[in-house]
């Protein structure tokens, strides 16, 4: 792991730092990654367990945490099962020494938002945990108009309010995302492989299956009751438009 390098100033909206919560049972990496972020401007706060992290997420509220997956107590995917029954969507940034597809894709699956592995940089940590914020709106880049529309559909980026006729969708930061890539793309395929690069950042070495599942996601929380307005073009990708 090598040093980040001091880096523009990145807040919230309201120019309060962003708080990020580390959660490993390694002491060393835990204060190297707190060095890191705090180089950044960010507050941080440390837990060494999976039930410390569940305090920590309640007392601290974060912006953001990194999440060891292997830890002695309560491992990361049963800390972040536990923040989502209890109705907590802050964006994950999953950190382990597991490198195989199949456990990168279950743990995004399980409701993560990002995968690292060790051994990482420190600056890659730091680009990742930034992407996800960026995504979960504590901090966006401002068009002149925040709203998106597609039919009845709207979305608006600075709020993250999604409204279909009339009724408020509740999203999590990766469906939000998506949601977006699509609204910004409307009438054009995009492939999956366009997806995995905007919305996750990440080459899952042809895995597609994770685009697939948060596809059929939004399809129940966009489409249900309604006209479909997310389409599947066979073979390329999909596609986002309003019935004609």
């Amino acid at each position: 792991m090598t040093a980040t390098a001091a880096a523009p100033a990145f807040t919230r909206p309201d120019g309060s730092p962003l708080r990020v919560l580390v959660v490993d049972d390694e002491q060393m990496l835990t204060d190297l990654l707190s060095m890191a972020l705090r180089m950044e401007g960010w507050e941080v706060r440390t837990a060494g367990s999976g039930f410390d992290a569940l305090q920590s997420a309640r007392d601290f509220e974060p912006d953001a945490m990194v999440l060891d997956i292997m830890m002695p107590d309560l491992d990361g995917m049963a800390v972040l099962q536990r923040l989502r029954h209890s109705g907590n969507d802050v964006p994950v940034l999953f950190l382990t020494a597991k490198d195989a597809v199949a456990d990168r894709v279950a743990g995004l699956t399980a409701g993560g938002d990002d995968y690292v592995t060790k051994p990482f940089s420190l600056e890659e940590v730091v680009a990742r945990l930034r992407g996800l914020m960026r995504r979960a709106g504590t901090a966006l880049t401002r068009d002149s108009e925040p709203i998106l529309r597609v039919g009845d559909l709207s979305l608006n980026e600075d709020s993250h309010e999604v409204v279909r006729g009339g009724r408020e969708i509740e999203l999590t930061a990766t469906e939000f995302e998506l949601l977006r890539f699509l609204m910004r793309n409307q009438r054009r395929v995009v492939s999956k492989a366009q997806i995995l690069d905007r919305v996750w950042n990440y080459d899952f070495g042809g895995r597609s299956s994770v685009v697939e599942l948060y596809i059929s996601y939004l399809r129940k929380k966009i489409d249900a009751g309604n006209e479909p307005l997310i389409h599947t073009v066979r073979g390329v990708g999909y596609m986002i438009k309003a019935p004609q």
